[in-house]
């Protein structure tokens, strides 16, 4: 196993690897750069998901892609690609203003691109004329007179062309995929090679494959951060699936350019789909596969690297035996570093004013995931609720509760603004503790700090009017929640611990209090039926009419092996399907439930009717004219949210 050369300094160097967002960075290797360097560890950073794309998305980058169409035989050429080749020119000249216009570099050419005659515009633009009537085959709200006039009649010319900026964006990614890698995605690139994927062969058979552009691009930009930080640690930290291929390619790119260098594996896919990992291939990249926070291994495995601990005394690490090729999963029993003393992160060396502000959808609390620069800071570790019955409570990331001071929790946002010069704050937990954003919003308040700041709560009866008033005071602009079902029956079975009129009269108060809110919503629950689902919708629709929420976004229900359900599957009525045998990722299972409902059929009328809600449309149509074919009347009462609450009044 590879060890820090003799007399060689430790030099740490983690890596984002894409893909992830291109607003701001995830925020992993900001914790752990802060983290090692408050050990007196050198540590270093780069972002090579933003690295790559901005990589490509240059005139000399585009060079390249006209080169690989040029290669491609005419007959695989779809009409994105020709579209793109014909207009080549165009795209050469506007994308580098159009990246400086959304990096926030170049303000004035705002006027240009909403004039709609500068930037090219391929099919992604196409929804700018579409207007989702109830029960339509459109998938977009408004059409191009109508929509963008209503839509930044009050948000002026900025937001209109970054909308327009993103969707040019968005057509060269189309170009991307269909030209040069069918897996490439901005934020999901290669995700089905690596979620819950039992098998390493596919991800094998993608490593071995002739490098692409892409791949090429990646390698070079690889190559140049190990040149530049000469480090002898490497850290890469896989958040998503989305960005495992990825992670891989540059650890590749690694042991070709230096076999010696030590690489190290970890992040939140790792944590949640490789705790049983068997696979040897994947030490053919990775000298270190690590789990769950990453401090308490991290130090243990420098000071096994420096010779001052035994490969036995390795905390959550996975390893491969040199002698026989099994792998071998060591877990020296030490306490966690506590969430107190893990450190202030830091942005030191990732290139801040690169990063783009996008604006994929209109309505201005969902924009707020891909549009301005947020620091990402946890209030607390882990959920301090950790009972629902869909989540991964078992694991370490929501069952382990650990929660800061509202002392050091400022602190660490002075360091933070001090250092970045931005005071806007996402605040990333599972579910931020009420009493914990009580107190952060009263010292916040005591200093004098202004800042703004958003985050995930749980939509629990503690945040009161006069709470959330002490929130938006202290800088709370938009908050998150899960309503899920939006069932009282189904919320009770996934011990969710709220109610749909407690949702109703908390959500009211944040938004009277001035505070936007994004409702999760979910669909395909055990037990589940179509009239659940309809029930649900109708709730969903009062609840944008009556001014709760601004927001929201239908998930699919998936079981994991590591939630309630899927350890328990008695307890809600459903039997598990037989997981197929194999040694990588494990995460997603399926199961048979007795309702015999089909959920997919019923995911486009949800996303068109939310789609539509989330821009003031169609908020008085029936619930059932969003769908293609019959389904039951909604039988929850039409004044549901009105009363609940008029009654808390």
């Amino acid at each position: 196993m590879p060890a820090a050369p003799p007399g060689v300094p430790l030099r740490v160097l983690s890596l984002i690897p894409p893909m992830t967002q291109l607003n701001t960075p995830y925020p992993s290797t900001a914790y752990l750069t802060g983290f090692l360097r408050s050990r007196g560890i050198a540590a270093q950073q780069e972002d090579l998901a933003l690295a790559l794309i901005l990589a490509l998305l240059s005139p000399t980058g585009l060079d390249a892609v006209r080169e690989a169409i040029a290669a491609l035989p005419a007959a695989a050429r779809t009409p994105r690609v020709a579209a793109f080749d014909a207009r080549f020119e165009r795209y050469r000249a506007t994308v580098g203003p159009a990246l400086a216009f959304l990096q926030g570099r170049d303000a004035t050419l705002a006027h240009r691109i909403a004039g709609r005659a500068f930037l090219p515009e391929g099919s992604r633009f196409q929804a700018l004329e579409v207007y989702a009537e109830p029960g339509g085959d459109g998938g977009s709200a408004g059409g191009q007179g109508d929509a963008l006039a209503w839509a930044f009649g009050a948000l002026g010319v900025q937001d209109r062309a970054r909308h327009l900026a993103t969707l040019y964006l968005n057509d060269l990614a189309d170009v991307l995929r269909e030209a040069v890698d069918s897996r490439f995605e901005f934020v999901r690139y290669g995700e089905r090679l690596a979620q819950s994927q039992p098998h390493f062969d596919p991800l094998a058979q993608a490593l071995a494959a002739p490098p692409n552009l892409i791949d090429r691009t990646l390698a070079t930009l690889t190559r140049e951060a190990v040149r530049r930080h000469r480090p002898t640690l490497v850290l890469l930290s896989v958040p998503f699936p989305g960005a495992a291929y990825a992670a891989f390619r540059i650890a590749q790119t690694i042991k070709a350019l230096q076999p010696g260098l030590v690489t190290v594996l970890g992040g939140g896919w790792v944590n949640t789909e490789l705790r049983e990992l068997a696979e040897p291939r994947v030490f053919d990249h990775f000298d270190y596969v690590t789990l769950d926070a990453g401090e308490r291994p991290l130090l243990a495995l420098i000071e096994h690297l420096q010779g001052r601990r035994s490969a036995s005394r390795l905390v959550r690490t996975y390893t491969r035996d040199a002698a026989t090729q099994a792998v071998r999963y060591t877990n020296f029993v030490e306490p966690d570093v506590p969430f107190e003393a893990v450190g202030t992160p830091t942005w030191d060396g990732l290139p801040l004013s690169r990063y783009l502000s996008l604006l994929d959808l209109l309505n201005p609390m969902h924009r707020l995931w891909s549009d301005g620069r947020w620091n990402k800071l946890t209030v607390a570790h882990g959920c301090y609720w950790k009972q629902c019955s869909f989540c991964d409570v078992s694991l370490d990331y929501i069952g382990r509760y650990d929660a800061a001071t509202a002392s050091t929790l400022v602190d660490r946002i002075e360091a933070i603004v001090a250092e970045t010069g931005q005071s806007g704050f996402h605040f990333v937990d599972e579910a931020a503790p009420p009493k914990s954003l009580k107190a952060l919003a009263a010292e916040l308040q005591r200093r004098g700090r202004a800042i703004s700041w958003w985050g995930n709560i749980r939509f629990e009866k503690t945040y009161t009017p006069q709470l959330c008033r002490e929130l938006a005071a202290s800088g709370c602009i938009a908050i998150s929640g899960g309503l899920e079902v939006a069932s009282d029956r189904l919320l009770a079975l996934m011990k969710k611990g709220v109610s749909v009129e407690q949702v109703a009269r908390v959500t009211h108060a944040f938004s009277e209090a001035g505070i936007l809110v994004h409702a999760y919503l979910m669909y395909g629950f055990p037990t589940q039926t179509l009239q659940d689902t309809v029930d649900a919708l109708e709730t969903v629709r009062q609840l944008f009419a009556a001014g709760c929420i601004q927001s929201g976004f239908w998930h699919r229900y998936t079981c994991t092996v590591h939630s309630p359900v899927g350890q328990r599957p008695q307890d809600w009525g459903v039997t598990l399907q037989p997981l197929p045998a194999g040694r990588f990722a494990k995460n997603d299972i399926g199961f048979v439930d007795p309702t015999g409902c089909d959920h997919d059929a019923l995911a486009p009328g949800l996303k068109k009717a939310l789609y539509n809600y989330m821009h003031g449309l169609g908020l008085e149509e029936d619930v059932r004219s969003w769908f293609d074919f019959t389904v039951p009347k909604a039988g929850v009462a039409r004044r549901r949210i009105e009363r609940a609450l008029a009654a808390r009044a």
